[in-house]
């Protein structure tokens, strides 16, 4: 599943998620360090449009950097510009890509079996190492392995007996 938080409403621009954050400055020549809320590495992909609180920001150079990428946006030459970066969230459009259940589209779903009994709606997606996990409004974790489809709002899963049984 790929990861990206919770959706923003920009006006200019419709939908936007946010997929890193900005750390720190690195070096002299206004490379950053950003640390990505996505698994979707081509976000920082040279030539890239991120949206900020301050404006447009466009991928200069990238390259990975410990569980980080180490960026250089357009126009950022000097360490001072860097540092001026520092904190900002970085925004940008859905990928689209149906073969990927997004965690934007999969909060506030209603869930259902496929024999059609229905559990409640999604509230969170919480990341597990196994296989991240559907957080319900009852507090049940359903994992998204068990996913068969996701449509209209619905998401259908098939859920092994006694998933929901305490």
């Amino acid at each position: 599943m790929s990861r990206s938080t919770s959706p923003t409403d920009d006006a200019a621009s419709g939908r936007l998620l946010e997929v890193g954050t900005v750390n720190r400055a690195h070096g002299l020549r206004g490379e950053v360090v950003v640390k990505l809320v996505t698994d979707r590495v081509e976000r920082v992909a040279v030539g890239s449009v991120l949206r900020t609180s301050r404006g447009v920001l466009r991928v200069a150079e990238s390259r990975p950097f410990k569980d980080r990428h180490l960026v250089r946006f357009e126009g950022a030459t000097t360490r001072e510009d860097a540092e001026a970066l520092a904190g900002l969230s970085l925004l940008a459009e859905p990928i689209d890509d149906p073969d990927e259940l997004w965690v934007h589209e999969l909060v506030g779903c209603t869930v259902r079996d496929v024999a059609g009994s229905e559990y409640g709606v999604v509230e969170a997606v919480q990341e597990n190492p196994a296989a991240d996990l559907l957080v319900l409004e009852s507090g049940a974790l359903v994992p998204v392995v068990f996913v068969t489809e996701l449509r209209d709002g619905v998401i259908t899963i098939d859920p092994p007996a006694g998933l929901f049984e305490l």
